[in-house]
């Protein structure tokens, strides 16, 4: 062995054990040397978000290639089912009586009232049931049908992940809200509303104007 040979032999053995010396101490050649020494505290183990799904009650649903849990509907729906009400067909229901207007509360501002109305997407023959533009019946667990004729590209981040909320972490079980879960269908646009700000002043009379 010539001498040449000896340094290269010697330099390598330096640079093993340092990199060695640094895995134990928590420091890593390159991301995959880390990824590989700090997964084999997890194996035999199952990362899972179920535990931060809570309360919430959930169904299975596919969409395309894409399956997912997302919020159980109507039992959140105080006055559903509808039929308790809506006895007859909506037509028979009208009444010119002001005083007995049905869903009062309720203003509808999405899209032109030229093209929207309410039984663009309630059935009014079936309350029971939302109502496409073609007149197939949706479920109302399933209402983002109905949204998905229209917002067809939120739609599909949506399905994918990347659009809306989800319920729990990122680890399986994906759990996904829908877009009534966080737009009013009869008004879904967020509002304008100033930022969160810190408030000094307030602060400095919880403290009783003490300094930190």
């Amino acid at each position: 062995m010539n001498r040449k040979q000896y340094v290269y032999i010697l330099v390598y053995t330096c640079l093993f054990a340092l990199f060695a010396c640094k895995q134990e101490n928590g420091e890593y050649h390159n991301l995959n040397d880390k990824i590989e020494s700090e997964s084999k505290n997890y194996h035999g183990t199952s990362l899972s978000s179920e535990t931060y799904i809570g309360d919430v009650k959930t169904i299975k649903i596919t969409e395309g290639v894409h399956t997912f849990l997302i919020p159980e509907r109507k039992s959140q729906i105080q006055s559903f089912e509808c039929i308790e009400c809506h006895t007859k067909p909506i037509d028979e229901l009208k009444s010119n009586d002001a005083k007995k207007k049905a869903h009062w509360d309720i203003s509808l501002a999405h899209a032109d009232g030229e093209v929207m109305n309410c039984i663009t997407c309630h059935n009014g023959e079936d309350m029971n049931n939302l109502n496409t533009l073609t007149g197939v019946n949706v479920d109302f667990n399933s209402s983002y049908k109905l949204c998905s004729q229209c917002h067809s590209s939120q739609f599909e981040d949506w399905k994918g992940g990347a659009h809306g909320k989800r319920i729990g972490g990122w680890a399986p079980p994906r759990a996904s809200f829908t877009c009534v879960n966080c737009h009013n269908p009869h008004d879904p646009s967020f509002k304008s509303r100033w930022p969160s700000r810190y408030n000094t002043k307030e602060s400095e009379e919880s403290d009783g104007g003490v300094e930190h």
